[in-house]
């Protein structure tokens, strides 16, 4: 925030522009020595040292920040934009655009913009990584602890590693209007079938700010820095992995992936393995836009009501079926789908976990997770590769229990109980397109079975 609030007031050219230091944890050796000056002891430790952020502005990469100890082995860390390099990339290809942040929020031409992101991860990009690192770390931050001469003598040098990314994906919308209405009503639908723990609005003004035609789109980058609109966003974190989705600007829904620390990606962390990492990320990405849509909008195949309660085989195995008028199955699928998004699948352990935590009981097992876990394997409603242990809910099986659960618990029970009263009662102070369509069916359903003889209220002895 300093370092923006600088750049405001300030017009910076190529090199360091500010330098900031705050105390941080960090590694540190203590140094014993007698009275020959002779070391007789080292203690490896862990304390609150100062930290120098040095603030620098590349021709190619745009404002970047190193963060270094002042402590031996002045351990640093590299922190870099990959949309300013698009931006300053774009600008060189004369590609006009709406920057807000680092969202590009209006686009001149997309898919020019598009290569020029692609060629990111790859391998000469990754090259230009390396090289910005080395051009900064050594002469404008370490010199302040080793000069260039004690550099040299002693061989001191940085391996890089990727400790933290980002990947973000984000779909353009002509229509303002309508991609708030799209995300209003995925947030609605999905706010429960996922489970998501965290909705947020940052509320502004009532409406989005709109462009005319006649303005035509940008010429030359424009930087948005405070919106004056609502924004809406929601993330699923799973351990140090996160998604989130959320509009940004006037007419972009964004999705995110960030994975905290890379270790959890279960690949190399060098720099050399950026481009894995990145594609890791895409995936990330791309399965959680799909787990949205897969959950948005349900689907029930022809005959699958009838299948369900039928035996099924898994491998050598025979088992039964799934019977929806059961708490307990309702409460593994409602699990299965909820846990669809999870960037590596999930374990019979996680599922066991949310099934506790969406039935509010404690004595569920791990064991009748496994169990029901294999009845929802022979519908062929999630999928366990072979040599693994995590399970994945394929996008067809995610619409289906996403059908299966809104059909129960939205229309089915909801119907059941309007038709019971004779009656609307008073109506209430909101009253949605949804509430019309219920008592539009309720009314429909009290007709049906008076003429198929079913009685919707019980009977005097």
């Amino acid at each position: 925030m300093i370092a923006e609030e600088y750049l405001k007031t300030h017009t910076v050219t190529v090199g360091v522009f500010l330098i900031l230091a705050a105390k941080a944890p960090a590694t540190v050796w203590k140094v014993h020595r007698s009275g020959g000056g002779v070391i007789t002891n080292l203690e490896k430790k862990r304390e609150y040292v100062y930290h120098y952020s040095f603030h620098i502005m590349d021709p190619a990469f745009g404002h970047m920040v190193i963060k270094m100890s002042g402590h031996p082995p002045f351990g640093a860390q590299v922190i870099l934009n990959g949309h300013e390099y698009v931006a300053i990339a774009a600008q060189g290809e004369e590609i006009g655009f709406t920057k807000e942040g680092n969202c590009f929020t209006e686009i001149a031409d997309p898919q020019r913009l598009a290569q020029v992101a692609d060629a990111w991860p790859q391998q000469a990009a990754i090259g230009r990584l390396g090289q910005v690192c080395d051009r900064w770390i050594y002469s404008a931050c370490l010199c302040f602890g080793l000069d260039l001469a004690e550099q040299e003598r002693s061989g001191f040098c940085y391996g890089y590693s990727v400790y933290q990314a980002e990947y973000s994906r984000n779909l353009l919308f002509e229509s303002g209007a309508q991609m708030e209405d799209l995300f209003d009503r995925v947030l609605d639908r999905t706010r429960s079938r996922l489970d998501i723990p965290a909705i947020r609005t940052i509320f502004g003004l009532k409406t989005r700010p709109h462009h005319t035609r006649k303005a035509g789109p940008p010429v030359q980058e424009i930087v948005i820095e405070k919106p004056r609109y609502g924004l809406a966003w929601f993330r699923i974190t799973f351990g140090m992995l996160q998604v989130k989705a959320y509009t940004k600007g006037e007419h972009v829904l964004r999705f995110e992936a960030t994975v905290h620390n890379t270790k959890e990606l279960r690949c190399r962390r060098s720099l050399e393995n950026f481009a894995e990492i990145i594609t890791r990320l895409a995936g990330m990405a791309d399965r959680f836009a799909t787990a949205l849509d897969c959950a948005d909008i349900g689907f029930l195949p022809d005959g699958v009501l009838d299948a369900l309660p039928l035996p099924a085989q898994t491998g050598p195995r025979r088992t039964a079926g799934v019977d929806l008028n059961k708490p307990r199955i309702r409460a593994a699928l409602a699990a299965a789908l909820a846990l669809a998004p999870a960037p590596g699948g999930f374990t019979v352990a996680e599922h066991a976990a949310k099934v506790r935590q969406i039935t509010g009981q404690a004595g569920y097992t791990t064991r009748q997770a496994a169990y029901d876990l294999r009845k929802l394997r022979g519908k062929q409603l999630i999928d366990k590769p072979s040599r693994t242990r995590r399970y994945h809910v394929p996008p067809h099986a995610a619409r289906t229990i996403s059908a299966l659960l809104t059909l129960r618990d939205h229309v089915i029970a909801p119907i059941l109980a309007g038709v019971r009263s004779p009656r609307m009662g008073r109506k209430p102070k909101i009253w949605t397109a949804v509430d019309r369509d219920y008592e539009t069916l309720r009314i429909g359903m009290q007709t049906l079975f008076h003429h198929v003889g079913i009685e919707t209220v019980t009977a005097a002895a």
